[in-house]
């Protein structure tokens, strides 16, 4: 639940400790790894141009960006009609992470249910999001949407 450049130069501190005792311990590991961020919130949509320029990539968490965009308790039966990752507003939020990550030079992807939903699949295309996670059962339906979009 990044929402701040802060919060990404506190965790990117930790990370130069734990390398540092590392190197130390004579510990090998991998020196050059990628940080990266979920983008779960409106408030990192908003900052989205200020946290591209501090991480590797965006990875965008599409149950809880619904979720927090609509206002909505996605678990609770009686408002599902109101939490729709359908809604345009939750769209426009993926877009504008995209294209702030495209416009800093950094990949952005979708994890999430609706990352796997074919529906969505050439609007996502559309938008240029890099990757999309999901189940291994879903694997074979979305590639036959991506090659058919």
């Amino acid at each position: 639940m990044i929402t701040s450049v802060q919060e990404v130069q506190d965790a990117r501190a930790i990370i130069e400790e734990v390398k540092t005792a590392l190197n130390g311990e004579d510990v090998k590991f991998k020196h050059d790894i990628q940080v990266g961020i979920m983008i779960e919130t409106p408030a990192s949509v908003i900052m989205a141009e200020e946290l591209a320029q501090v991480v590797d990539f965006f990875s965008i968490g599409t149950n809880d960006l619904t979720q927090y965009t609509l206002a909505c308790d996605r678990q609770n039966a009686h408002l599902k009609r109101f939490a729709d990752p359908h809604s345009p507003a939750v769209l426009r939020m993926i877009e504008m992470a995209v294209t702030a990550a495209h416009r800093h030079h950094i990949w952005c992807g979708i994890c999430g249910e609706l990352g796997e939903d074919p529906s969505l699949t050439e609007t996502f295309l559309k938008i240029g999001v890099d990757e999309l996670s999901v189940s291994p059962g879903s694997i074979l339906p979305l590639r036959n949407a991506i090659m058919q979009a």
